[in-house]
């Protein structure tokens, strides 16, 4: 049995060609990672039923419920073919994108986009490639895009195009996606990531095709997003700061705000919020970090995030289970801090009028005035689990669920060891076995101060009324498991 982390901050480790076969998975699970991304970009779907397969199976045998978090590949926009493969373009030049399935060159190529047709204006900006090249639109109309090529360079075959000045009325889902998120369902996913999420109405469209059976996290990688930030995060189940077309549409010295504004946002909501993409690039290749890469990663924890995301560094890299080893330990080296309660309280989270909130926060302040080892908490659907952890309690939480559902879908909430067991069915038994928990999973030793709470009546949802003040006896463990 793996034992809870020595940090609250959680692992979303990335599985690719790297990390695919079942004795790397558990590597990356001994070393760190809490829970798994699976890329629906690239591979085929056969391959990703083998990755889950895998992570259920070593599930079972290391008694660690595992988030799997399945990532749609999203409405991408290309530039056509060209003549040769690619072409060279000028500073100043004319360039066209337009509808003829011709092979381009130096002067024009296909755009097989129709909607950016009518949606983008003159001044609007095209970014190619990554924002490797830079178009500004000139005119637009049904039958092309009249553009001055602001930044130049060797643009090639199916590059991708941001347009970060126009919302684009294209549909959140392609066909593909839908697929895929049909198949993910099928295998079980704990979350559903949309890509390029613009607006709230994105997320409902794929919260209808998802239902109850898994969380969706909406992936901010657009900046108009940005205008709509707290309805995006009203009706998501998680967010992540996707940084890399968030890098490219926004000049460099915006993406640290904007994932400051983020994490803040999707804390004061109670929603899970993941950092990712290039958080130890450099690890794709070298066994250690660089130190701007440390602090990248410090600052995330720093700013209260609940997860941070290691993409080509677990899924392509060399180093796979190191990256996932040194992301663990600068987790441990921040949380170990004095000033990151301060710190990571920056963010102020008042609790709302509700009984639930108004008893997790109560619950958060006995553990920073008492001597408190931990939490420990019953929920049946999460809610409780979410609440205390948007207090960011200075104790870990057990969370105990007879859901494995539940369960699951807690691997990306700070500070939370989810364990999958039965229910209790009296006050009594709560308390007994909330002791036993927090022995039996090394969060507490006998002597130690525990604080507990559930809800009565019990295994109804929304009912969490009590908080329990305990002292664990030397003889818990040998009391019956019930």
């Amino acid at each position: 049995m793996l034992k809870p982390r020595a940090r609250k901050v959680k692992i979303l480790a990335t599985l690719g060609p790297a990390s695919s076969d079942p004795e790397t998975i558990k590597a990356l699970m001994e070393a760190g990672a809490d829970a798994f991304r699976i890329n629906m970009s690239h591979g085929s779907q056969a391959e990703k039923a083998a990755l889950v397969e895998a992570i259920r199976a070593l599930e079972k045998t290391l008694h660690r419920p595992t988030t799997i978090l399945f990532d749609l590949q999203g409405p991408k926009l290309r530039v056509g073919k060209f003549k040769g493969g690619s072409a060279m373009l000028e500073k100043g030049q004319a360039f066209i994108l337009d509808r003829s399935k011709e092979l381009g060159d130096t002067s024009r190529v296909e755009l097989p986009h129709s909607e950016l047709f009518a949606a983008v204006e003159e001044g609007a900006r095209l970014l190619v490639d990554d924002g490797k090249i830079r178009l500004k639109v000139r005119k637009a109309s049904d039958d092309g895009i009249e553009t001055v090529v602001e930044v130049g360079g060797k643009i090639s075959n199916a590059k991708g195009v941001n347009v970060p000045d126009v919302v684009i009325p294209i549909p959140a889902l392609t066909a593909k996606d839908k697929s895929d998120l049909a198949f993910a369902l099928e295998q079980g996913a704990d979350y559903i990531a949309m890509s390029f999420v613009q607006r709230p109405e994105d997320v409902i469209e794929g919260k209808k095709l998802i239902g109850d059976r898994a969380g969706l996290l909406a992936k901010i990688e657009k900046p108009r997003a940005l205008d709509r930030l707290d309805q995006i995060i009203e009706v998501a189940d998680a967010v992540m700061v996707a940084r890399g077309d968030l890098g490219v549409e926004l000049p460099p010295e915006g993406v640290p705000p904007a994932q400051n504004r983020i994490v803040a946002a999707a804390r004061l909501a109670g929603k899970p919020v993941v950092v990712a993409t290039q958080m130890l690039e450099s690890m794709i290749v070298s066994p250690t970090p660089t130190r701007a890469e440390v602090s990248d990663v410090a600052n995330a924890i720093y700013e209260g995030a609940d997860a941070v995301m290691l993409s080509a560094e677990s899924a392509a890299g060399q180093y796979p289970v190191e990256a996932v080893r040194m992301m663990d330990k600068i987790g441990r080296s921040v949380e170990a801090d004095p000033v990151y309660s301060a710190r990571v309280h920056f963010t102020e989270t008042p609790a709302e009028a509700t009984t639930a909130d108004a008893l997790a926060h109560s619950a958060a302040q006995i553990a920073r005035n008492l001597s408190v080892k931990a939490l420990a908490c019953y929920t049946t659907s999460g809610s409780t689990a979410r609440r205390i952890a948007r207090e960011r309690a200075p104790v870990p939480t057990l969370v105990m669920t007879a859901s494995m559902k539940v369960a699951r879908r807690l691997g990306l909430q700070w500070g939370v060891h989810a364990v999958h067991t039965r229910d209790v069915g009296n006050f009594e038994e709560m308390v007994g076995k909330a002791k036993r928990m927090v022995l039996r999973h090394h969060l507490a030793e006998a002597g130690d101060r525990v604080l507990i709470m559930a809800g009565v009546p019990f295994k109804t949802s929304g009912t969490t009324n009590v908080i329990h003040l305990v002292k664990i006896a030397g003889d818990e463990l040998d009391q019956p498991s019930g």
